[in-house]
C-alpha cells in the first residue's frame, strides 16, 4: 500500500540544517510521529514527501525555506513595552518567551532589548532555513474508516474514503461529486 492524502501514518524522522546541525529527531525521543497525510498539520514539503511511500521505505528530502517554515518575515517583528512582562522579568537577547495575547498563546524570540521596550520576533525559529529530513515510513495505520464521513471533510479525506470504499473516483473528481458518490453508495 502506498501513502495517499487522507491516510494515517506513523513515521520516524531526523531534521537537519544545511550545516548538518540536527534540530529534531523522533528516534532520540523514542517515539514515532503519527498524523493524517494531507491534513495541513505538517509543513507542505514534509507532507508531500510522504506521498507514494510504502512502509519501511526511507527517503531523504531537501526542502527550501519556502516549502518548510517559509522565509523570515520582517513584519513578524513587534515592539512591546517592557511593562507588558512581569515585574522583575530578566530580558535576555535571543531567549524565547511565551505569552498570551488576543489570538491566544504565542512563542517569540527576544530580538532586541531597548530602554523601555523589547523587540520580539514572532517568526518560526526555523523560518528562512533550508531543511533536510530523513523520513522513514514506519506504518500506514489505516485510512479514515468508510462510512464515517461528513460533508465538512476536506476533499482529500473524502477522496481517500471513496477509494477505500471501491468507488470509481480520480483526482479530478470534485468534492461535490465525491459527496454524491459516497451518498449513493451508503
Amino acid at each position: 500500500m502506498k501513502v495517499e492524502n487522507g491516510y494515517n501514518v506513523q513515521v520516524h524522522y531526523k531534521g537537519t540544517l544545511n550545516d548538518g546541525t540536527e534540530f529534531d529527531n523522533s528516534r532520540v525521543r523514542g517515539q514515532t510521529m503519527g498524523f493524517q497525510v494531507g491534513s495541513g498539520k505538517l509543513i507542505r514539503g514534509f507532507n508531500d514527501a510522504l506521498l507514494g511511500m510504502t512502509p519501511g521505505q526511507v527517503k531523504v528530502v531537501n526542502l527550501p525555506a519556502a516549502a518548510a517554515y517559509g522565509h523570515h518575515d520582517p513584519d513578524a517583528l513587534q515592539v512591546v513595552p517592557k511593562e507588558a512582562f512581569g515585574e522583575g522579568f530578566v530580558f535576555k537577547l535571543g531567549e524565547t518567551v511565551q505569552g498570551s495575547g488576543p489570538r491566544g498563546t504565542f512563542l517569540a524570540k527576544i530580538e532586541e532589548v531597548r530602554d523601555s521596550e523589547v523587540v520580539l520576533d514572532f517568526n518560526h525559529p526555523l523560518s528562512g532555513q533550508d531543511l533536510t529530513f530523513e523520513i522513514e515510513l514506519v506504518s500506514i495505520e489505516s485510512q479514515v474508516a468508510a462510512g464515517t464521513w461528513n460533508k465538512s471533510m476536506k476533499k482529500a479525506e473524502l477522496f481517500a474514503i471513496a477509494k477505500q470504499s471501491g468507488l470509481k473516483v480520480n483526482t479530478k473528481t470534485t468534492k461535490a461529486q465525491l459527496i454524491s458518490a459516497l451518498e449513493a453508495s451508503a
